[in-house]
């Protein structure tokens, strides 16, 4: 998701970043030649797909007039798009296709409290009628999660798909793919930079080679900055398109279902107009390119230092790393966004002039990446980023006194709004309602409040508005009035349970220092790949910039660990809901009320609704409690779901033909088994010169399932008896170790 209302925020301020992707309709038999020049005018060499913004507007049926009912309709409507989105870039050299694999602990607790809270909003849609359940099997969007059957069968779907592209079609016969399934851990667009920054960094590699990322997540903007490479795009929906369709929804003349609303609702990238348009304009959603080269000269413009300490010689790339380094206190999937900052209000320009006005007196950058390796964080200036932070915390008080008016403001307007449309002149029959209600509070309408209530009853809220409003006043308490007197002391009260002075300066020193723990983990992550799959930050909320001080950098020492198992990922991420998604063995540990760790799995939980979004607030779990019940019953495990719980490498895909095939034709993998592990002989040093610009190590592969029927895989597929495609694994992968249980 990466940092919310950024991606916004970034188009209005610089509006020629973006161009209109076009698309070729080809003949009368719709068939398109790939092979010729790309009409965009601009020719890519490599072209990297986050698969999972595909999978999850495919499962949906975001493309489709009615919505899918079973994987094979699924997978063939990823395979249209993977074919419509390789028609609009044609790469000449590389398609690299990405799939989440298994996460970071860091985030999993982000995803945890997402499916959570999607299956609570399901159950209670469903318990009310709004939306009838229609049993399929894609009715759960929770399985698209490494270690699960449907990703386990998508993998292979795809192996034959990209076969049956190399075998057949044109634009794609000298081209490389690689694959990189759900079981290569890390998430799919961290993975595509990770591969990037390694090729970047071997001999042989071209400066001027374009890339072409497709995804919707607007961390994509910052991990592209983040590579230094100026000759890339990323490939997304078009915005203005977007927000043309949600008006068309949101509309008052409009006269559509409930499910339409409720994809607004649920900040779906496509708008589900299934009932309103037909499948022809469904599968026409607009896209567009974000040049980031056009990107890097407004930021080199617009960040332009005007008064740098003497005899400093200004670097514009370090000047992007500290930008990049700002962009992560609005928040995103690993750490919360500061209390102060909010996108929609500018927080974003606040960063950018402290930075500049704070440059001389800092005496330079905030970060040094060349110092990635050093030990305890030497690749941060503290003493800058406290003076810069600080002197942001010195807006508080002003922004949080503006955002509390215009919250009154607003909340005044819409309820007098709601209350004529409804026949009522003022706020007495309201009022005078609450006190009919047995144990209910005086009602004031004095502006919105953060306030918690349970999940149950905040989406109970959303049915019916007017009784939303009456509620929320009734029901609130422990209120922070950001601005007001005493908003400190009570903020810290409501969100960490803290009141005595003592108290609040342990807790602020605590979650400061934790925050800044976090700032170095996701730095490390977005310039290196990651330092900790263990890490994270264990707080549902940030510090106040104006606690930004006393932090201790020599504290910081990272352990890179190993990532997960992907059934370890589903047991720590899924509701009790999804237990279908689970090998049969682990079920009970997540339904029964004898469980060891039952209290991973509640029922029912808070939310917060405090800033930009509700915040479900949902216990994190112990992962060693969790490890150690999940150890005790893997002797349980079927061989097959032994097998989705292991850790894979890239799967590379050539023609025969091509030079790289040829350089494998006869390599031979042998491998002897030594103190219990397989080591791998004759591994083979890729030659960048005959790769097309690939550099690395591989080994060829003899995966049978590679060489699956596909129409036994995929009812509708083409298939074709051709083989001429050669297919090894990529070793040049090492940020991973083999996980333990």
């Amino acid at each position: 998701m990466g940092v919310p209302s950024f991606f916004w925020w970034l188009i209005n301020k610089y509006p020629k970043i973006v161009m209109k992707a076009w698309e070729e309709k080809g003949g009368e038999d719709g068939v398109v030649d790939t092979t010729q020049p790309n009409p965009n005018g601009i020719e890519f060499d490599n072209f990297y797909l986050d698969m999972n913004c595909i999978i999850h507007p495919c499962f949906r049926g975001d493309y489709q007039p009615s919505p899918p009912k079973t994987c094979d309709e699924v997978f063939n409507s990823i395979f249209e798009e993977i074919d419509r989105l390789f028609r609009i870039v044609r790469p000449r050299t590389l398609l690299y296709m990405a799939i989440d694999g298994v996460a970071t602990i860091a985030k999993m607790r982000k995803q945890r409290c997402g499916r959570f809270a999607t299956a609570k909003l399901k159950e209670l849609t469903e318990a009310e009628g709004d939306l009838p359940e229609i049993p399929c099997e894609v009715s759960d969007s929770s399985v698209i999660t490494a270690g699960t059957e449907f990703m386990d069968r998508l993998s292979k779907v795809l192996k034959c798909y990209i076969r049956l592209r190399l075998n057949n079609d044109p634009g794609w016969k000298d081209i490389k793919v690689i694959l990189s399934d759900a079981n290569v851990p890390g998430e799919g667009e961290h993975k595509i930079m990770s591969f990037i920054r390694l090729q970047r960094n071997r001999d042989g590699y071209n400066p001027n080679t374009r890339h072409c990322v497709y995804g919707l997540d607007t961390d994509l903007l910052m991990l592209a900055l983040a590579t230094h490479e100026v000759h890339f795009s990323i490939l997304g929906e078009d915005a203005a398109a977007r927000e043309q369709e949600a008006s068309f929804i949101l509309s008052p003349k409009t006269s559509l279902p409930k499910q339409n609303v409720y994809s607004i609702r649920s900040r779906e990238w496509f708008i589900n107009l299934r009932q309103s348009k037909d499948s022809a304009s469904l599968a026409k959603t607009p896209y567009q390119f974000l040049n980031i080269w056009t990107l890097r000269e407004y930021l080199e413009l617009d960040m332009t230092i005007a008064e740098p300490p003497k005899d400093f010689l200004i670097n514009f790339e370090r000047i992007i790393d500290d930008f990049i380094f700002l962009s992560f206190f609005l928040g995103n999937d690993f750490v919360p966004k500061l209390a102060l900052l909010g996108t929609h209000e500018g927080a974003m320009d606040l960063l950018m002039a402290v930075y500049k006005q704070e440059f001389k007196s800092m005496g330079g950058y905030l970060i040094d990446t060349r110092r990635l390796q050093d030990e305890y964080a030497a690749y941060i200036n503290f003493e800058r980023l406290e003076q810069l932070i600080l002197a942001v915390g010195s807006y508080e008080d002003k922004i949080f006194k503006k955002r509390s008016e215009i919250q009154k403001r607003k909340f005044d307007r819409i309820l007098h709004e709601t209350l004529e449309a409804m026949g009522e002149e003022d706020l007495d029959n309201v009022e005078e309602d609450s006190k009919h209600q047995p144990n209910a509070r005086s009602v004031e309408f004095n502006g919105l409040s953060s306030f918690r209530c349970s999940i149950t009853d905040y989406y109970k809220y959303t049915k019916e508005f007017i009784r939303k409003l009456k509620e929320l006043h009734q029901q609130k308490s422990d209120k922070v009035n950001l601005g007001s007197e005493g908003w400190k002391a009570q903020y810290y009260k409501e969100k960490f349970s803290v009141e005595k002075p003592d108290e609040i300066e342990s807790k602020r020193e605590e979650i400061v220092q934790k925050y800044v723990e976090g700032l170095c983990w996701v730095l490390h992550c977005y310039f290196e790949g990651v330092c900790s799959w263990s890490w994270s930050y264990n707080h549902h909320f940030g510090p106040f910039a104006s606690d930004f001080k006393g932090f201790d950098g020599s504290r910081i020492n990272f352990q890179l660990g190993a990532p997960l198992k992907p059934l370890a990922q589903l047991m720590a991420i899924l509701s009790p809901r999804s237990a279908h998604a689970v090998p049969e063995a682990y079920r009970n540990l997540m339904t029964c009320s004898e469980s060891n760790i039952i209290d991973f799995y509640p029922t029912d939980f808070e939310v917060d609704t405090d800033g930009e979004r509700a915040k479900s607030l949902l216990k994190f779990i112990d992962v060693k409690r969790l490890l150690l019940e999940i150890e005790k019953l893997e002797n349980k495990l079927k061989d097959e779901e032994v097998r989705r719980n292991t850790v894979a490498h890239e799967m590379i895909f050539v023609q025969a033909s091509h030079d790289l095939g040829l350089q494998v034709s006869s390599l031979c993998c042998r491998c002897v088994r030594e103190s219990g592990h397989e080591q791998i002989l004759n591994k083979m040093t890729i030659d960048s010169e005959k790769s097309g610009g690939l550099n690395g190590f591989l080994m060829r592969c003899d995966e049978q399932s590679c060489m699956d029927d596909c129409s036994s895989l995929v009812k509708g597929m083409e298939y074709s008896m051709k083989n001429d495609v050669v297919i090894f694994t990529s070793m040049q992968m090492c940020n991973v170790r083999e996980p333990t249980v």
